[in-house]
């Protein structure tokens, strides 16, 4: 009798299976420790002493309190919400006509534009941070809010045009000549037909501009005084300028800002898909 050959493709299952485990070892090994440096700093937070153990000796709110007064959270936290507010308001006010008109038309030059705006979001910020405020010390804009938000329009303005771009695309030019041809004028057309089509993306985009900026800590560091700091810079003083502080009270700062980050980032994930955005790309690219 012959020995029946084995296909080639069930040769490879078994090296394929072990090659998966061996990922899915690698991420579970991963989330497992970033899990585990969250609760660490979560629950010395709230511990009185920890020293030895596995967990510490006592648990209590005090540093909460103490943190909030020792770091004056509630002006940080003000400041960090005028500044947000600001970039998100000046980046959509700004990038949505400037969306629309790369969307809408052709000219030369403009894939070089396109190339031009997705620098500030793919290159790291410290890289262009340097020169950004050796001009706005220059102009006398450091140190104020003014500055600071000038500085975070930067990163904030080119991403809400990336982002609003495909939004754009995916919706029919002859709705706009549908309106016009009833009388409608450019800036109606804009307000009251696009605009309210584009709402899920420019609420998209202005979640995801506001979840950047009270992230955003190169920026910030490099134009932002004691009085224009945001959260952000505001923990990373706390934690590496020289002096003695208690290490439960820079974790309470953390987890205060850890928590607003997640709330904003869920927020921002329940009225966009980033799955949906890179489809859509690739499907006018297609095209």
């Amino acid at each position: 009798m012959t020995a029946v050959p084995v296909p080639s493709t069930f040769r490879r299952l078994p090296r394929r299976g072990l090659t998966g485990w061996i990922v899915w070892g690698c991420v579970a090994f991963f989330l497992v420790n970033l899990l585990a440096l969250i609760l660490s700093v979560v629950v010395n937070s709230f511990g009185t002493a920890w020293f030895t153990g596995w967990l510490p000796q006592g648990f209590t709110t005090a540093w909460y309190s103490d943190a909030w007064s020792e770091f004056a959270l509630g002006e940080v936290l003000q400041v960090t919400l005028s500044v947000t507010l600001a970039v998100v308001a000046l980046s959509l006010l700004l990038g949505v006509p400037a969306a629309y008109a790369l969307a809408r038309r052709d000219f030369p030059g403009k894939r070089l534009v396109m190339l031009l705006l997705l620098l500030p979001v793919v290159l790291p910020p410290i890289t262009y941070g340097i020169p950004l405020a050796t001009v706005l010390y220059k102009v006398h804009l450091a140190g104020t809010m003014t500055g600071v938000v000038a500085a975070n329009l930067v990163p904030a303005l080119p991403f809400v045009v990336l982002v609003m771009t495909p939004f754009v695309e995916q919706i029919d030019a002859n709705v706009e000549s549908a309106a016009r041809m009833c009388g409608a004028k450019t800036r109606q057309v804009f307000s009251r037909v696009l605009v309210p089509l584009l709402l899920p993306g420019i609420l998209a985009a202005g979640i995801l501009v506001l979840v950047r900026t009270v992230a955003m800590f190169e920026l910030t560091f490099l134009v932002a005084d004691a009085d224009s700091q945001t959260l952000i810079v505001a923990l990373y003083s706390a934690a590496f300028t020289p002096g003695i502080r208690a290490a439960q009270a820079i974790d309470a700062m953390a987890v205060i800002y850890m928590s607003l980050s997640a709330l904003l980032l869920v927020i921002a994930l329940m009225f966009v898909n980033p799955t949906q955005i890179v489809a859509q790309v690739r499907e006018q690219t297609r095209e």
